[in-house]
């Protein structure tokens, strides 16, 4: 009698994922991923706006990604201790982020490092997100997490597409809008200054925050058939360079005098300042009143709205500008249209959205909002201007805030011989729009005129 082997049935491999098998396909792994990705957030979060809050773009960036790395780490590592589903190629973008986020908090790169490290990141970036994709798909089985993954996933991708495009247009308007004027060396990095017209006394024009010498597109032409006028950028603005820290009013106050002596510019002159310019007039006025003949304050910072005791430059800027060069590094400014960043005309609407949609435009104006109170506290050193010819113009839109016209009043009342006056004007539009532009125009001329003749300003 003959037997017939019979076969043996054994189950069949799936397709599944490796180890997919062994136990159940979700079980922990939907609470680990969740777990996994809450700690990466809420850790860049704490350490960014809390534990390294207002510190430079590097340490930002650094610190962010160590966090990130900390939560693929925390996925890899629960994945493969306590579930059959073993996330072991979330130790890649671990390895990745670590090693970004501690070579960025070592080497301690500068705005131009970084920049040209934005040819390098973002391919990388857009090649592990992609890569990730795929081995969340292979990795998970469906239903336990993909869900959750996939849009961090595609963030990456979107960060990294930002990147790109961020890096192209920084290196476009690099080429598109040469630098007017001159540079010169105020000991150590050069500082630009941008001189027209003929005549004296020369006017010289200090931006507001944010701002730099392309915001007097609409004024200084306007001047500059009266006099010489002259427009310039402080460290970390527009042309000119970074200066090694950040700067209060006195250290700007010695720079502005440096770069004029280096630049042959002769004194006194009528000094012009708009928003915190004004602060930066008022204390080189205080610094060097030999070479003041003149001053206009254009709806200018209250100065007065800080004691004796924040007179000393906080090396931090607040938390929620600190954030801002990181982002605008993923090139979230230029979803932005031009209108946005300013109303002047061409070519001095694309160098400021140029300038202040750059991740060096958002570091500026975090640097300059930490030494902002001692700035004006310097500012107040300015007690009297005595018999100089000072005009003050308010804008228009100031009548919720009576302090403010309390402090326009105050300044105003620094010279013997002043005149307050009200433009029918936003703060921005006294710079940006025609018609506050013209106002602000004829208060400069004014003040010219009264310092050239010796004669008192007109009535308000």
């Amino acid at each position: 009698m003959s037997t017939t082997a019979q076969p043996i049935h054994r189950p069949l491999a799936t397709d599944g994922p490796p180890g997919a098998d062994r136990g159940p396909r979700t079980g922990p792994i939907r609470r680990i991923i969740a777990a996994a990705l809450a700690t990466g957030l809420v850790g860049a979060l704490a350490l960014t706006m809390v534990v390294f809050g207002g510190e430079r773009e590097h340490v930002i960036t650094g610190s962010a990604l160590l966090a990130f790395a900390f939560g693929w780490a925390l996925l890899a590592v629960l994945s493969i201790r306590m579930t059959s589903q073993p996330q072991r190629w979330a130790l890649v973008p671990t390895a990745g982020m670590a090693v970004t986020g501690l070579g960025l908090l070592v080497l301690a790169p500068g705005d131009g490092a970084l920049t040209a490290a934005g040819w390098v990141w973002p391919p990388a970036l857009l090649a592990l997100a992609i890569w990730m994709g795929f081995r969340v798909r292979r990795s998970l089985a469906a239903g336990s997490g993909r869900w959750a993954l996939y849009p961090v996933v595609a963030v990456m991708a979107a960060a990294a597409v930002g990147g790109a495009v961020e890096t192209v247009a920084l290196a476009s308007d690099a080429r598109s809008y040469a630098m007017p004027g001159q540079s010169y060396d105020v000991g150590g990095y050069n500082l630009h200054l941008h001189c027209t017209g003929v005549g004296g006394p020369t006017v010289l024009l200090q931006s507001g925050l944010g701002g730099f010498s392309s915001s007097w597109a609409r004024v200084a032409p306007a001047v500059a058939g009266t006099t010489r006028v002259c427009a310039y950028d402080r460290a970390g603005q527009g042309w000119s360079d970074d200066a090694p820290r950040i700067q209060d009013g006195l250290q700007a106050a010695a720079d502005l005098h440096a770069l004029l002596d280096r630049a042959g510019e002769d004194g006194p002159f009528v000094l012009v300042g708009h928003s915190i310019g004004g602060s930066h007039a008022m204390t080189y006025a205080a610094r060097y009143p030999e070479q003041v003949a003149g001053m206009v304050l254009l709806d200018a910072t209250d100065p007065y709205q800080v004691t004796a005791t924040d007179n000393a430059a906080d090396p931090s800027a607040p938390a929620e500008f600190a954030v801002l060069p990181s982002l605008a590094r993923l090139g979230i400014a230029q979803l932005f249209p031009s209108s946005f960043w300013s109303s002047l005309p061409e070519p001095a609407a694309g160098q400021s959205q140029a300038f202040a949609s750059s991740p060096r435009g958002f570091q500026n104006m975090a640097d300059e909002s930490a030494a902002m109170p001692a700035l004006l506290s310097q500012a107040q050193a300015l007690t009297t201007l005595g018999s100089t010819p000072l005009v003050v113009l308010t804008a228009a839109g100031h009548d919720m805030d009576p302090g403010w016209s309390v402090a326009q009043e105050r300044m105003a009342a620094l010279s013997t011989n002043h005149s307050h006056r009200t433009a029918d004007a936003t703060h921005s539009a006294l710079l940006d729009e025609e018609k506050g532009a013209e106002a602000s125009a004829l208060a400069i001329n004014a003040a010219v005129q009264a310092a050239r003749t010796g004669a008192p300003l007109p009535p308000d």
